[in-house]
């Protein structure tokens, strides 16, 4: 197996392929992406056949921005019989991986895909069967195993391989299951409230996403990221020269600031969290938070910047290099990711964390 399957947002293919082929080219692993508009995944075929498995071993799968599931996968299967679909799946497995730990029989996020989800939940089960017997797959599930995929592309067309556990996602598909919160007052709630799930381990949300602490969100109107920070009891400052839901107002948790988002300096300097997701160049929104940061008006931030109709990879990663050497500049160490969440459109969402220096001999307990 030489390949590496992406699954990506449908109409992302292009940024996908040029993020694997940068980092794959920096780790000196050298091939080419194949790429199909609207597809939903991007397949990269290395020349070598083991830099593979080199790739999803040291790509830290949480750095890319684009893929939602890296996985290795061997050549396509086409027209598999509709009487044994299974034989010819538990051959390409064979002697590729051993015992592992799970499957997930999936396919790409489009309309005309999902329309096979049905049929992959029922060859689920004598797939799983047919694979333990072969000794493919352990007789129970593990989280130290390989997880085996099989990642349908069209009926009776599919690609199977694997992933490791400790460098994938861990989601069927990628893709985050999030109820919208009837009471909210916009749907972009769901885009802060995946970006802590993405971003924030959740053994460290007692500590970094507790009640008591004070956040700033700019261009707040009409609530929808500031419903997320109300609901884990915080204070926040609501910066927007529109109208804030009623609801949250009432909440006696929200301060609404009638100003311009680029203007706005807070009074104090006990603001936690920073967030932002307004309409605006990405260059302008990076400046800013930016800014914040260096000065220390915040010790994390959370923001999207919104991406061109073209060269959307090129702008992607000139403004996270633009933060992060002016952070390095400012004397700030930071951690920093990025990644296109499942509610997410034209846009990525960025996390900066400052890291706060302690006095030699001694932890900062903030750190």
């Amino acid at each position: 197996m030489n390949k590496v399957l992406l699954y990506c947002r449908s109409g992302f293919e292009k940024e996908c392929a040029a993020e694997i082929t940068a980092r794959a080219t920096a780790l000196e692993v050298f091939g080419f992406a194949r790429v199909k508009d609207n597809s939903g995944y991007v397949i990269f075929e290395c020349y070598q056949y083991e830099d593979a498995d080199k790739l999803i071993r040291q790509i830290p799968f949480a750095s890319l921005i684009f893929a939602r599931q890296m996985i290795v996968v061997g050549e396509l299967l086409r027209d598999l019989p509709p009487d044994d679909r299974i034989t010819p799946v538990c051959g390409m497995l064979t002697g590729a991986v051993e015992k592992g730990g799970e499957l997930r029989v999936e396919v790409p996020d489009t309309n005309e895909a999902k329309e096979l989800l049905k049929f992959c939940r029922k060859f689920t089960v004598p797939l799983r069967a047919a694979l333990r017997q072969n000794g493919i797959l352990l007789n129970y599930e593990s989280a130290k195993r390989p997880v085996v995929h099989v990642f349908f592309i069209a009926s009776g067309t599919c690609y199977v391989g694997y992933s490791y556990p400790e460098n994938n996602s861990p989601l069927f598909m990628g893709i985050p299951r999030l109820k919208f919160p009837s009471d909210a007052p916009s749907r972009s709630t769901l885009k802060l409230e995946e970006a802590f799930h993405v971003f924030v381990p959740a053994d460290e949300w007692d500590e970094r996403l507790g009640s008591g602490m004070y956040a700033v969100d700019l261009g707040a109107c009409p609530g929808g990221w500031t419903y997320q920070l109300v609901k884990r009891s915080m204070m926040v400052y609501a910066v927007d020269n529109g109208p804030m839901a009623p609801a949250l107002m009432d909440t006696g948790q929200v301060i609404h600031c009638r100003e311009d988002g680029f203007k706005f300096r807070p009074a104090k300097s006990n603001v936690t969290w920073l967030v932002c997701d307004m309409v605006e160049k990405p260059v302008r929104v990076a400046a800013l938070m930016t800014e914040w940061l260096i000065n220390g008006w915040c010790r994390e931030a959370i923001f999207n910047l919104k991406l061109p109709m073209k060269k959307r990879y090129e702008e992607v990663t000139q403004n996270l290099q633009m933060i992060a050497e002016s952070l390095q500049a400012g004397g700030i160490n930071a951690q920093i990711q990025a990644r296109h969440l499942y509610h997410d459109r034209e846009e990525i969402t960025v996390h900066v964390r400052r890291i706060w220096g302690a006095a030699p001999g001694r932890r900062d307990e903030r750190e």
